[in-house]
């Protein structure tokens, strides 16, 4: 067996001379011994992981999403989520989109045969892929205006309303709008009522029921023109991810419901708790099926 010095081995492994006898005194090289005041270290010796090395997060889901979103790794959580989070909440907004198209569009690029596809349904199904891939790598950022502006902007590029002056892809909407009938915030005052929602989340401890709040509140306050309930379920996702709570995705099965549980908040919260705890419960199972810690 070959044995090298500190020096020869740290100009190997391109570190300093401090380093590898840090290594050798704390007994991480197999192998290594001292002759006097001499460390002798294998010639096969390989660098040790260092401990100082940092995962991208604390939180185990978070760090396999990242892992193989960054890859493109098919066939994992990652890719199932992009399917089933794109699929469940375009669907929900009208794209006639089936699951399987989605699924080919993210795995090929491709929609294959049909007999027939709204353009606009193909081009935010691209580009809620592109939603999910920013809020997975900012999702260690605490929630701004800004970061709500950009998944409105990635949402709704290229589409047809992009190309309507006063429709405001990436701000606030300037004319007012309704949701299921009802009115929302008007426009001239969505910017204040969005910074004082912020402010009092951010002045909360950050549980799933004050998620769900944060949510309703924005749901209620509309603050664009279109996309405001994937915008917002996409908030959702990255605020549980950033807490270390397990994720949901609101599906078909949830949705009556979860529009029965927003409307209701305020009078009732158990119904929109006990459908995204439902979800939530769900997901759970994805993540018992990859392997991943809660």
């Amino acid at each position: 067996m070959k044995y090298n010095s500190v020096t020869e081995t740290a100009e190997k492994w391109d570190i300093s001379d401090r380093a590898v006898r840090k290594y050798c005194s704390e007994g991480r090289i197999p192998g290594a011994f001292l002759t006097g005041k001499t460390w002798n270290i294998p010639d096969d010796a390989l660098p040790p992981e260092r401990k100082n090395a940092r995962r991208f997060s604390d939180n185990d889901l978070l760090n396999i999403l990242k892992e193989e979103k960054d890859g493109r790794i098919k066939g994992g959580i990652y890719h199932k989520l992009q399917v089933n989070l794109t699929y469940n909440s375009n669907h929900m907004e009208g794209s006639k989109l089936t699951e399987d198209q989605t699924r080919r569009i993210f795995e090929t690029n491709t929609i294959g045969s049909t007999d027939s596809a709204d353009v606009d349904d193909i081009v935010e199904t691209v580009n809620h892929f592109r939603c999910i891939d920013y809020i997975i790598d900012n999702s260690k950022k605490a929630l701004t205006e800004d970061m709500i502006k950009t998944l409105h902007l990635i949402l709704k590029n290229d589409t047809s309303d992009s190309s309507i002056s006063w429709f405001r892809v990436g701000d606030y909407k300037l004319r007012p709008n309704e949701v299921g009938g009802e009115a929302t915030c008007p426009p001239a005052e969505v910017g204040k009522r969005i910074k004082a929602l912020l402010n009092e989340y951010h002045s909360k401890e950050k549980t799933i029921e004050e998620i769900i709040w944060f949510h309703q509140r924005f749901e209620r306050i509309h603050p664009f023109q279109d996309g405001n309930g994937r915008v917002g379920r996409l908030v959702m996702f990255k605020e549980c991810l950033a807490n270390n709570i397990v994720p949901f995705v609101i599906n078909e099965g949830h949705r009556w419901y979860y529009y029965r549980g927003l409307k209701e908040w305020d009078s009732d919260k158990r119904y929109l708790m006990d459908t995204c705890l439902s979800a939530q419960d769900e997901f759970r199972e994805w993540m018992r099926y990859f392997l991943i810690k809660e």
